[in-house]
């Protein structure tokens, strides 16, 4: 890859902090991969062969019940690190939920630069400490909200990730889901059901708009974090 310097995420992926010098070296080594959505690119179970950045598109993260169905852990955005390293096993699928840009390294080369790079292995030290801050989130979504309370709540992760330079508090936002409700449902331990209930009854407030069904637009920021039990 030569194209290192010029890459979307250069300043927000794990590799932000290489010199010149290592950029173009370890960029030698990565290859840019386009998936397709629905298209998985690492298994669960599989060795840990690969990780990388997430470049452009969005995936999805999960994991096989003992009855065959996929649970649904979490989303990688642009810039969001991918994949084991260090481990010689993949803890879960990364599939594409949207036509996706990754850029990929063999775990060992990565494994190396992170060991001869302190500041790329500080970095993934504080991502792997941030999915772990995340993950206890979602262990209180899970365990202790209601429905409409989780729903605010990932509709409001999704705002933040989505739209961050938005900050006015009387602003509108609008972004695209990047997963559908049974996926939400699936991430936020509710039915499908209950999610159209949740995001009807947002609505019906008109603290939230629906122009289709992917679609959401954030009337009342405000109003949204109350029922997010936020305010």
């Amino acid at each position: 890859m030569a194209t290192c310097s010029q890459c979307p995420v250069r300043e927000s992926s794990i590799c932000h902090s290489l010199s010149a010098d290592a950029l173009d070296r370890f960029g030698r080594a990565g290859r840019r991969q386009t998936l397709l959505a629905g298209q998985t690119l690492m298994w669960e179970g599989e060795d840990a062969l690969l990780v990388g950045n997430v470049v452009d598109g969005i995936l999805k993260l999960t994991a096989s019940l003992s009855d065959g169905r996929d649970q649904m852990l979490g989303i990688a955005f642009p810039s969001d690190f991918i994949g084991r390293a260090f481990g010689t096993k993949t803890r879960h699928s990364v599939t594409a939920v949207t036509d996706a840009e990754v850029c990929t390294f063999r775990r060992s080369d990565f494994d190396d630069l992170a060991r001869r790079h302190a500041d790329v292995e500080h970095d993934l030290l504080k991502r792997t400490l941030g999915e772990l801050d995340q993950m206890r989130k979602w262990m209180q979504v899970l365990g202790k909200m209601t429905a409409t309370e989780r729903v605010a709540v990932f509709l409001i992760e999704m705002a933040a990730r989505l739209c961050p330079d938005v900050e006015s508090e009387t602003a509108l936002i609008r972004f695209t889901l990047p997963i559908g409700r049974q996926d939400m449902g699936d991430l936020l331990g509710l039915t499908i059901e209950t999610v159209s209930r949740q995001i009807t009854n947002l609505r019906q407030r008109q603290i939230i708009g629906t122009p289709d069904r992917r679609s959401i637009v954030i009337y009342d920021r405000r109003a949204l974090a109350a029922c997010a039990g936020m305010g």
